[in-house]
């Protein structure tokens, strides 16, 4: 199993929007491809599956850019993963073999775990995470 670079960027872009949640202001593409370091090209197509997937949403324009559609606290890693992958760890049920059976349900139980795992972190998570790295206090 690998996480793709795809599902690791929608998370750092997604964090960012996280921060501004709230705000009126869109963020604009360049904003997000250069604060997280990410291919504006590329970070495209992935703002395009997350539009597609409602986690975001876009306005064209001058006034235009990229925000969240739900609250960070709504929005958690396994709808990231889910909306970019598809599945978290996709299954092929093999019925051949002696030993077909137990390794089939050993592969779910670890796609229950991995999913409820992922559930269980949001952006507003991932957001506090983040800003307990550069906090200090005096």
């Amino acid at each position: 199993m690998k996480l793709s670079v795809k599902v690791e960027y929608a998370c750092r872009v997604l964090v960012q929007l996280a921060r501004n949640y709230g705000k009126r202001e869109l963020a604009h593409i360049e904003d997000l491809a250069g604060a997280e370091k990410i291919p504006a090209n590329y970070l495209a197509q992935i703002l395009t599956d997350l539009r597609n997937g409602g986690l975001i949403v876009s306005r064209r324009g001058k006034q235009g850019g990229y925000a969240l559609a739900r609250k960070p606290e709504e929005i958690t890693v396994f709808d990231i993963i889910k909306t970019i992958d598809g599945e978290l760890l996709a299954i092929n049920p093999v019925n051949e073999g002696q030993s077909s059976r137990a390794v089939h349900q050993v592969w779910v139980e670890i796609r229950n775990v991995l999913e409820a795992k992922t559930r269980e972190y949001s952006l507003e998570g991932l957001l506090m995470r983040d800003g307990d790295e550069t906090m200090y206090y005096i």
